[in-house]
């Protein structure tokens, strides 16, 4: 494995991590001066911290098959992580009682401690011993995952490999690609589910704990979501089955019209019609980076330096193989002064747009790495993921890079306006299948499948016939890594995708303003609320009934232009 992170600290030497920490605690502070450096070096110390966790995490992702890497990222979970998460409760409190507090400056700091003071709430330290045993059980689902494979006429293929077949022109071999994928994970589905029961019942406590009557309700303060509720969660939900459910059915239908078949199955879905090939924008990896970064430089200079940096640097660790997790993701390592992508490339669109998104997240990791509080580069998701999905669209009027040929370039962009659509609807099934999970802490495997199964039907894939493979949507939730390992991350997909699709609009009408905007937001990190965040970009954060409709109508119109 390739070193590409600091250790500042060797975590094995568990007591000199803590002197580190002990050593803040412990600290006078006799001035504003004096509790403003304070913050600043507890800043660097949890810096070095993070970019270890974060490394050995990554170690793990790219490697769940080692036992080394294992080790590292257990020993973590088991000993740095906890004692990090008291310290931190120990050092808020420090923070809180000091005299001086009332005298830093509130637009510097006011969001700092709102945050703080939240976190304070809701900490109870009963709750650190139960988050490692939810780690652990994260932990075990990745194992199986990322261990699945599948025979493909004698070669061994991981599940994301598999999936390039999905989009084939041949429905024989699109069917035996899904029967080979869903195979592999209902063989290991009783598990899978074991390890669902426990966390609910683990995390169901830890809000009992903090006080709160569900585990919904607690992450919502977690996660500080101090713009919405669940209830603008809900009527979100009703938006997108109104405006967006009728155009999701009307791609379906256009689909199943394309292939030709009569009825269309699961293995449709990403089909390509009778004399077509699935999109296939390079050859090899370092063809995707390049023209990547070509791309962004066009954008900024500085974006495609910073994608340079990062590959030079051995940060992008993109190819799928065996052993490793599936998904994608960025993590920034703070003391490296980069950030680090994970996915599993396959040669198809969805790599394309993966790298896109994931470096407008580097990117906005990049503008937010000289903000004054350490705390305020932890973005919230809605923002985060608000410049990932707007990397997209800024990028979509340079795909020629990667299509010469002008038919392919139009189904590259239909694909992308199609996934928008697709987001919407089955985002929302995710995240409002998470709300009734822990809404109805006690209920069984099957009345949870059943629950999935419905809502899959009434918001996303109802035009679907799933005859004779309906356990295969019963169990489809068990591919989404979030609802184990990062629990309620979905709805900001979402709200992102609205604010993306805004962004866009603006892109087409003065890419220059827009770029701007994008930028402005983006240097905010989480200094700032949402909804100001949202307005330097120079959008609105709200999702009311009028927004979806105008996005919808927006997609439609571009879908419409592409025939």
């Amino acid at each position: 494995m390739m070193k590409y992170y600091v250790e500042k600290y060797d975590f094995k030497q568990a007591d000199k991590v803590e002197h580190q920490l002990r050593k803040l605690l412990e600290r006078p502070v006799t001035s504003v001066e004096d509790l403003e450096k304070w913050l600043v070096d507890q800043t660097e110390v949890y810096d070095a911290i993070e970019e270890a966790l974060s490394g050995h995490y990554i170690d793990f992702q790219c490697y769940s098959h080692s036992e080394k890497a294992k080790e590292a990222f257990e020993y973590d979970q088991k000993y740095i992580e906890p004692m990090v998460k008291r310290y931190e409760a120990l050092l808020d409190n420090k923070f809180f009682k000091n005299e001086y507090k009332s005298l830093l400056d509130t637009d510097v700091y006011g969001e700092f401690i709102k945050s703080k003071e939240n976190a304070k709430a809701i900490f109870r330290d009963e709750n650190v011993d139960l988050e490692i045993e939810e780690d652990r059980l994260a932990t075990r689902y990745f194992e199986i995952t990322g261990s699945l494979t599948v025979d493909w006429d004698g070669d061994e293929l991981t599940l994301s490999q598999a999936k390039v077949h999905l989009k084939s022109s041949d429905r024989e071999t699109r069917k035996k690609a899904a029967t080979l994928i869903m195979e592999a994970v209902l063989s290991e589905e009783a598990e899978l589910q074991l390890i669902m029961d426990d966390l609910i019942k683990l995390r169901q406590k830890k809000a009992e704990n903090a006080g709160l009557s569900n585990y919904r309700d607690y992450m919502f303060k977690k996660y500080e979501r101090f713009d919405y509720t669940p209830k603008d969660c809900k009527a979100l939900m009703e938006s997108v089955r109104k405006h967006a459910r009728p155009i999701q059915d009307h791609l379906l239908n256009e689909q199943k019209g394309d292939l030709g078949v009569d009825s269309l199955r699961f293995w449709d879905l990403q089909g390509v019609p009778n004399g077509q090939t699935p999109l296939k924008p390079y050859e090899t990896r370092n063809e995707l980076v390049e023209g990547t970064k070509e791309m962004l430089n066009t954008l900024n200079p500085r974006f495609g330096e910073l994608l340079s940096r990062m590959d030079e640097r051995g940060m992008l660790d993109l190819s799928a193989r065996k052993g490793k997790a599936p998904g994608g993701f960025c993590t920034t390592l703070p003391v490296s002064d980069l950030s680090f992508i994970f996915m599993n490339e396959a040669r198809h669109q969805d790599d394309l747009v993966t790298l896109i998104h994931e470096m407008g997240h580097c990117i906005h990791n990049d503008y937010k790495k000289d903000l004054p509080v350490g705390l305020y580069r932890d973005t919230p998701s809605e923002s985060a993921e608000l410049a990932s999905m707007t990397m997209e669209l800024f990028t979509m009027d340079q795909w020629d890079r990667f299509y010469k040929n002008e038919e392919d370039l139009k189904r590259a962009k239909k694909e992308q306006f199609s996934s928008i659509i697709d987001l919407l609807t089955q985002g929302m099934v995710v995240d409002q299948f998470q709300h009734w999970l822990y809404e109805n802490p006690e209920h069984t495997k099957e009345e949870r499948n059943s629950y999935f199964e419905n809502l899959s039907n009434e918001l996303s894939l109802g035009a679907v016939d799933w005859t004779g493979v309906r356990d295969w949507h019963r169990n489809k939730w068990l591919f989404v890594l979030h609802i184990f390992e990062v629990p309620f991350y979905y709805i900001e997909y979402v709200i992102a995708q609205l604010g993306a699709v805004q962004m866009y609009m603006q892109y087409k009408e003065d890419p220059e303003t827009a770029l701007a905007n994008y930028e402005r937001a983006l240097k905010l990190g989480r200094s700032k609320p949402l909804p100001e965040v949202y307005k330097a970009a120079g959008i609105s954060f709200e999702f009311s009934d009028n927004t979806v409709k105008n996005a919808v109508s927006f997609i439609k119109k571009e879908l419409e232009e592409l025939k």
